[in-house]
């Protein structure tokens, strides 16, 4: 009987090419990656996936996508945190685009009101230049700095029903969006929706939005559950925590949305966001930004330094990213669960690539007790992931050089 290719079956990977010219991603990972041998060679204690695209260009420019994978299960569940919030985000100017309404555009101002005692309204915004909360303004606090509250006020903006059905549409098979984060609503009270107003800068309502609510239960059927055990109201419960009605973001569908947004010309019209070029400009803008390069809002030191959302290769290294490094991203981090999915670039060497990973660090298995292993295995793990894979890109040879000129944004 022969013997099959070794590099089918290092670590569980499923590789989709096998050239001898280039070189094998995780076939043997050096000492020099602790974490990462470590973390490849505990899957079962881990649960880690990782899925990183080539990108090679063909004659006219053309990308390329060659994949490999670790582990990758869209199937077994893993809270996504705040990786939702770049659909939202983008899926907001796209309900936008469909308005056509005079005046009303992303920096016209949102106002969010209140009807049930468990909502919150939204009147101000002091870190926008006016004062004043907008669509704009939320989008760029949740690419910056992951910001909550401005996630939850484009989740109540667009409502499950839209959410949900337009993700399905686009082929995200195995997404799920249907609460708020961080706040302590019940499954009920996350299928409704406030009541939002947008006005003009004389005070005049360009379109009024009611109350609202869903019918449809976007839960996950299979029921998931996480842990052996969990804090709720300062309570030890001795059994798992249930997942049945928290969000649920696939790693392939969270890899795929960052590259419709880098590539829309990759997948076909129904599948693609339809947004503006412009409205798309300001998206990768905004995900590639540092936190220090944004006036409004303004994130200062020492608690937004320039990696703060920036996992791959830096970690929780302060020091400057250099400039010559952009990385298009979204970051997640709860319940002992690190994500990131980006699109990583090097202008001087014209090294592209796509890498989408979480883990999961919870060696006591007890949710909601804030001991997670982020600092000594999860954040190590995404810089040492980040390395390995940039060293690995640097070593391919190339038959033509990307422009990366597109990727290129003022952050003046």
């Amino acid at each position: 009987m022969l013997q099959k290719p070794l590099c089918l079956f290092i670590f569980g990977i499923l590789l989709f090419s096998c050239s001898q010219k280039e070189p094998v991603p995780f076939e043997d990972i050096p000492e020099s990656f602790p974490v990462l041998k470590k973390v490849l060679e505990n899957p079962e204690t881990f649960k880690a996936q990782i899925l990183y695209t080539r990108i090679d260009r063909d004659s006219l420019g053309n990308p390329v996508f060659i994949d490999f994978n670790v582990g990758l299960d869209d199937q077994t569940y893993f809270y996504p945190a705040s990786t939702v919030k770049l659909p939202v985000a983008i899926l907001a100017l796209e309900w936008l685009a469909t308005q056509n309404i005079e005046g009303l555009t992303a920096e016209t101002t949102m106002l969010t009101d209140s009807v049930r005692p468990s909502q919150i309204p939204a009147l101000v915004d002091s870190s926008a230049e006016n004062n004043l909360p907008s669509i704009a303004h939320y989008i760029k606090k949740i690419l910056l700095v992951s910001d909550n509250d401005a996630y939850n006020r484009l989740y109540e903006l667009l409502g499950q029903d839209y959410i949900n059905t337009k993700l399905k549409k686009k082929g995200f098979a195995n997404t799920i969006i249907n609460h708020r984060l961080s706040m302590p609503m019940s499954e009920v009270e996350n299928r409704h929706f406030n009541p939002i107003r947008f006005v003009d800068n004389s005070g005049n309502v360009l379109l009024e939005i009611p109350a609202r609510e869903t019918s449809e239960v976007y839960a996950n059927r299979n029921h998931p559950t996480i842990g052996k055990a969990y804090y709720s109201g300062g309570e030890l419960v001795n059994e798992p925590m249930d997942f049945t009605y928290k969000n649920k973001f696939a790693l392939s569908d969270l890899h795929s949305v960052v590259q419709r947004m880098v590539f829309p010309e990759k997948f076909s019209s129904g599948q693609r966001f339809q947004i503006s070029e412009s409205d798309r400009s300001f998206i990768l803008k905004y995900m590639s930004m540092l936190p220090m390069e944004s006036d409004f809002p303004k994130f200062g030191l020492p608690e937004f330094y320039d990696s703060y959302s920036k996992f791959f290769k830096f970690g929780t290294d302060k020091t400057p990213i250099p400039a010559r490094f952009r990385i298009f991203n979204k970051t997640g981090n709860a319940y002992g669960h690190l994500l990131d999915s980006s699109y990583f670039v090097d202008f001087e060497t014209g090294t592209e690539f796509f890498v989408s990973a979480v883990i999961y660090t919870n060696a006591d298995e007890t949710l909601n007790d804030d001991i997670y292993e982020y600092d000594s295995i999860g954040f190590p793990f995404f810089a040492e992931l980040g390395e390995y894979l940039y060293q690995l890109e640097l070593k391919r040879k190339k038959e033509r050089k990307p422009d990366l000129s597109p990727f290129r944004f003022s952050y003046k």
